[in-house]
């Protein structure tokens, strides 16, 4: 490989595309394609199938990152993942063969973030402006919060008994960013994905949202996944 991979951003939910601007903005500079596509969040099918989509459209190998339930999105892709040379999650579910969200979370009390998610009567889970605010993106601005808390994409409900087959990491090399003050998934479990998927990790002191309010050291964890299968190839 003697040009630079593609990067695809995968955004997790109650958050889309745009909460990636200033790790876009470095990788750019950088001299990166980037792509960060919007994904409708309404089946884990359907955010498979808008990845595969984005990921046809590359003109070549590209690392993929994943946020939150994003993870679980790159995740799915399983071992029939073309033109994907590597995989960055940032504080995101990265489960493995059998297991499920649902039931990964209902091992202890709904995390501070997660208490008082609203179903709505399509089936869609919102996080309510105070949660919001006050632990999903608890370091960020909260002006900029309530901006985020606006546009934010709800997850179906579904998706949380969505259970995983085998999983994309069996096959690729990883790196995973765990954000030490996360009221979403607990950091521990973080450690557990990364630590069972053998990932490169890094760890630093962010809320759920590290892209937002550590971008500078998101976007350096991807170049470095990106230089290490550059080298590799």
């Amino acid at each position: 490989m003697n040009t630079q991979p593609n990067i695809v951003l995968v955004h997790g939910a109650w958050a889309d595309g745009s909460c990636w601007s200033a790790v876009i903005e470095r990788l750019q500079a950088a001299g990166y394609n980037v792509t960060a596509p919007q994904f409708p969040e309404s089946s884990l099918a359907d955010d498979v199938a808008r990845l595969r989509q984005v990921l046809d459209r590359q003109d070549g190998p590209a690392i993929v990152v994943g946020h939150s339930y994003g993870g679980q999105i790159v995740t799915a892709l399983g071992p029939d993942a073309p033109n994907v040379a590597g995989l960055v999650y940032i504080a995101a579910f990265g489960l493995d063969q059998g297991e499920s969200i649902g039931a990964l979370l209902g091992q202890g009390p709904p995390t501070p973030a997660l208490a008082h998610l609203e179903i709505d009567k399509q089936g869609f889970a919102w996080l309510p402006e105070e949660d919001f605010v006050r632990y999903f993106a608890a370091d960020v601005d909260p002006v900029q919060a309530r901006v985020m808390y606006a546009v934010q994409q709800p997850l179906a409900a579904s998706t949380f008994e969505d259970v995983m087959g085998v999983p994309a990491w069996k096959s690729l090399p990883s790196w995973y960013l765990v954000a030490e003050n996360d009221d979403v998934i607990p950091p521990d479990a973080e450690r557990q994905f990364a630590k069972g998927m053998g990932a490169t990790i890094v760890e630093i002191p962010s809320s759920h949202v590290a892209m937002v309010s550590h971008p500078g050291d998101v976007a350096e964890l991807i170049e470095t996944a990106a230089q290490a299968v550059q080298a590799a190839n």
